[in-house]
């Protein structure tokens, strides 16, 4: 919940915060916000926000079932079979180990992956894919459902969704007040500005928009390698998770929706680059070389 709270006043304060620096900057040019943006100025904040805030607020609330959904997801109980059984015991035992509430543990079928989702730390979702069930030792499938356990009690959910939010205000405020500085500049016509307007705005929501991409990616890279640690930790030695990441190495990796991607144990692809949600594999295997367990 403290997270929740966060998300809301971190964002609020950046809508503020754009608001401010825009004030500032109209004040040093000798002119003022109303006078560059239009009437429309106070609409643009709020759109900003509610879009940018409101709408990835929604979407982490519906986080579960839509994870349920799009994976074909089936939560157990452990009065499945043997494999289910181990599976419920395993998570609950990280989950205490991490101090979180026990999360629902499901099932779905696909390729080589796992994930986490929720809005609370305390009623999150654990899933795993069949193939990882059935293609990974037991020490190695502990080490992806410490992972993910890790992911939980991070909150790491909650933060990149924040991050996100705070992205998608930032892209949609300043790609529409720039449009209309762009589109207002020398012109008399209105109707001509007004399509120059749309058209600006359009392009700017793409750049920006992909500019703010590579800023959500580098933060989930820095969350898989603290999910990593996270996992040696818990099993008290970063081996189990070196060997599920070599394992990973030679499995066909699960495709998981975008909304899902960043939380995955795996990304679909095995290198790195700036438009990753994971580092390497190599990566990831060499920092956990350097984890010292005391």
């Amino acid at each position: 919940m403290k997270r929740v709270v966060l998300f809301l006043l971190t964002n609020i304060a950046v809508i503020a915060t754009l608001g401010i620096v825009a004030d500032v900057l109209c004040t040093m040019l000798g002119t003022t916000v109303a006078e560059v943006v239009g009437p429309e100025y106070s609409y643009i904040a709020i759109y900003a926000f509610v879009y940018g805030v409101v709408g990835s607020f929604i979407s982490l609330l519906l986080s579960k079932p839509m994870a349920k959904f799009s994976c074909r997801a089936k939560t157990i109980d452990g009065t499945e079979g043997e494999a289910e059984r181990w599976l419920v015991a395993t998570v609950a035992e990280l989950a205490d180990r991490a101090n979180v509430k026990m999360p629902e543990v499901a099932i779905y079928p696909g390729a080589a992956n796992a994930f986490a989702t929720g809005a609370f730390k305390n009623h999150a979702l654990v899933a795993v894919s069949t193939d990882i069930m059935s293609q990974m030792t037991r020490e190695e499938l502990r080490a992806v459902l410490g992972h993910e356990m890790s992911h939980v009690a991070n909150g790491d959910m909650v933060t990149l969704t924040l991050v996100q939010g705070v992205m998608n205000a930032f892209v949609i405020f300043f790609s529409h007040v720039l449009a209309r500085v762009l589109a207002s500049s020398g012109r008399d016509d209105r109707r001509s500005s007004s399509g120059t307007y749309s058209l600006v705005a359009f392009l700017l929501r793409i750049v920006l928009g992909i500019l703010a991409s590579l800023v959500v990616f580098a933060f989930s890279r820095r969350r898989e390698y603290a999910a990593d640690a996270g996992s040696a930790r818990l099993l008290g030695s970063p081996f189990p998770m070196i060997a599920a990441l070599r394992r990973l190495g030679n499995l066909q990796p699960g495709v998981l929706p975008d909304s899902l991607r960043a939380m995955g144990i795996s990304s679909a692809k095995k290198t790195s680059s700036i438009w990753s949600t994971h580092p390497s594999l190599d990566d990831r295997i060499a920092a956990l070389e350097k984890v010292t367990m005391l």
